[in-house]
Order: C-alpha cells, then structure tokens, then sequence
C-alpha cells in the first residue's frame, strides 16, 4: 500500500534553464521538494547544486516530456513515494525559430507538437489524480508571443491555453484543484533570444524576480 509523505511536492516540467530553474529554486526555498523534469541534464545538476546550497531538495528527472512512456513511469513514481502532487509548474517549451507560416519547415512542426501540444494533454491525465489528492495547483507558464513570423509558436501556445482554460473551467465549483496561467514579464532568457535576437536585454525583467512574483501572485508559498 503507498505510504503519502507529508512532504510538499513541487514538479517543474522545464526546470533545467531560463524560468523553469528559477521557478524550481524559488520553490525550493518556499519548501517544497522539487521535482525537476528537463532533457539537459547537466542543467539539472547545476540547479540541483544551487538548491542544495540553499538549503534546499531535489529530485532530478532528466527525461523528454514528449516520451508517454517516461512521463507515465514519472508519475507513478510520484504515487508510489508521495501519494500526491501539491503543484505543477508547466514551462517546457520547445521554441522555433522565427518563419513565414508558409515555410514552416516539417522536421520544426514535428518536435513542436509532441513537446508543446501533446505533451501538455498528456500530462494533465497523468497529474490530475495525483493534484487533486492534495488540493493541489496547476500553472501553465504562458506568454504573449504572437504575430508575424510566430504562426508555429503561437499555434502551440494557444493550444496550451485552451487546455488548460478548459481544464480549469471543470473545477469552477469545487475546491480540490486549482487550475492557474501565470504570465512573465519579459525576460532576458535563451526561449527569447530565438525570436529577437540582438534585443537590447538591460530593461528585461530577470527570471529570478518573475519566479518570486509568481510564487507571491498565486499563493504558492
């Protein structure tokens, strides 16, 4: 029989770079044991460093969100050692270059859709159960990207947002599961510098004080 860990989960799919790290140490030492999902593994490492130095745990997941198989066998670790899943913190993204939605290469719109679209539908099956057993909170990482040379990008995201719309709107009446979007300001992150490359970065906000932000707008401390 699962024993539940009273512990404070925290699964940051995304964790190894730009905003999902941030958001995976600001978690950390908000108190949650912080499960870090990323393909860079030695991304994962350097966070895991930062968060143990700070007082804080991990447990570190190098897989590929878009492997059903993995992410199956993720969540039933989850089950098997914590009975429950109190927040999931959804940033991967698999960024496209900039592109003319008539030249939209097909290798490009073949590694978006299984990461940004399938995934995240994947995902919401496999983590509901294990939210709702600790009235727990769902956050897409959303953006504003949209318009000319974006269509691919655009399309992946607006395909997030409507499941996760979507999924929200189910729990409108009932209190064992919150379903959130949280918008960054823009920031100076490698996922940026694909669609403007040579911006001037020195008025761009730090994923840092965006993680903090978002932990204090959704009560998740």
């Amino acid at each position: 029989m699962t024993q539940t860990d009273p512990t404070r989960t925290a699964l940051v799919t995304g964790a190894s770079r730009g905003f999902g790290a941030a958001a995976a140490e600001e978690l950390a030492r908000a108190g949650y044991h912080v499960i870090a999902v990323a393909r860079t593994q030695g991304g994962l490492e350097d966070l895991d460093d930062r968060i143990n130095a700070a007082g804080g745990s991990a447990t570190l997941a190098p897989m590929d969100i878009a492997e059903t198989d993995a992410m199956r066998h993720l969540c039933r670790s989850i089950y098997d050692r914590w009975g429950k899943l109190d927040l999931w913190v959804h940033a991967a993204i698999q960024t496209p270059a900039l592109s003319p939605a008539e030249q939209t290469d097909a290798g490009m719109w073949d590694r978006l859709v299984p990461t940004n679209m399938h995934a995240t539908g994947v995902l919401i099956t496999f983590l509901g159960p294990l939210l709702r057993a600790a009235k727990g909170t769902a956050v897409l990482v959303d953006d504003s990207a949209s318009g000319p040379f974006m269509a691919a990008y655009a399309a992946s995201k607006a395909a997030q947002r409507a499941l996760f719309d979507c999924w929200a709107g189910e729990y409108t009446r009932l209190d064992d599961l919150a379903v959130r979007r949280f918008t960054p300001a823009p920031m100076a992150t490698n996922h940026r510098r694909r669609f403007y490359p040579g911006e001037d970065t020195s008025a761009l906000a730090e994923p840092g004080e965006e993680a903090r932000r978002m932990v204090h707008e959704l009560e998740l401390a």
